[in-house]
């Protein structure tokens, strides 16, 4: 096979446009925004040098900030419990069902759907059976009168209603990775697997498992990341309400920088999130590369 050999200049000629971009669109908003979040700003008036103050508040003196970082770390949880499911189905798919794919695609069909579309879907599932919710109606036809709640106005459930929204949502997206990761394996690993009495599951344990570690490893940080950022399905379901009960970090963020117009708290708040997103990064790489080690 002939290897076509390309200068290094020229290499870096057609990189350098998309790294300038990749530069202009992420790292420069970074800086900023950390130089911002140590001003004392309101985003209209003369903003005042601050320091580390702002951190300082969100540290210690903010309450509800370290509220919204536990419920965006259960988020992440939730996230993660639901890929080892989707692995399993995209096994299940690969073995039994012919022409998985097709059932593959359906499952994707919520992920493609804007999640303002969706959380305006589940707002209205939610809703009290007197407002027309459909699944508090269902319950009351069912003679299960006690399990209806104000799924979304009672703190003690609301994200979790929202979380099992978000577990529905990106389930077909999951599933669709670790479906191609399994169904990439060549079958005459399986073959010769089963020559040597490794059939089925225990063939999925000792062949599968490990050769899909990369392509699960994909999934967890998109699905971690994912869930660290998550805002746009809590802002159109409730707000971060009632009470700052659903509150994630993203969601603070905008009520401290637009609502409450502290636009250098609101970028401390965005500083905290991208470290926490480097650091989960690097600690999840580094997990899923000695597990990789492992079964290798």
């Amino acid at each position: 096979m002939n290897v076509l050999k390309v200068p290094a200049r020229t290499i870096a000629i057609f990189v350098l446009p998309c790294l300038i971009l990749y530069i202009g669109t992420v790292f420069i908003p970074i800086l900023v925004s950390f130089y911002t979040a140590m001003l004392d700003w309101n985003g209209i008036s003369d903003a005042k040098f601050v320091g580390l103050a702002n951190f300082k508040t969100l540290l210690f003196d903010d309450p509800n900030f370290w509220m919204s970082v536990k419920r965006t770390i259960m988020y992440a949880v939730f996230s993660i419990i639901e890929i080892p499911i989707c692995l399993l189905f995209a096994i299940l798919l690969n073995r039994y069902i012919r022409k998985g794919n097709r059932l593959v695609t359906i499952y994707f069909v919520p992920v493609i759907l804007s999640n303002v579309i969706l959380g305006q879907l589940w707002k209205t599932i939610y809703n009290p059976a007197s407002m027309g919710g459909m699944l508090n109606g269902v319950l009351i036809k069912l003679g299960l009168d006690s399990w209806t709640h104000s799924w979304l106005t009672e703190p003690a459930i609301a994200m979790y209603a929202i979380y099992f929204v978000s577990l529905w949502q990106y389930f077909g997206y999951h599933l669709l990775i670790q479906f191609t990761g399994v169904q990439n394996i060549p079958d005459e690993i399986y073959e010769a697997a089963k020559i040597d009495g490794a059939d089925g599951f225990k063939a999925d344990r000792y062949i599968t498992f490990p050769m899909v570690v990369p392509i699960f490893k994909i999934s967890v940080v998109l699905a971690f990341i994912g869930s660290l950022q998550a805002f746009e399905l809590v802002m159109v379901m409730t707000g971060g309400g009632p009470a700052h009960a659903t509150d994630t970090i993203a969601t603070h963020m905008y009520n401290m920088s637009f609502l409450s117009q502290k636009y250098g708290y609101g970028s401390a708040v965005a500083t905290f999130l991208v470290i926490f997103c480097l650091v989960i990064t690097v600690v999840i790489n580094g997990v899923f590369n000695k597990i990789e080690r492992k079964v290798t």
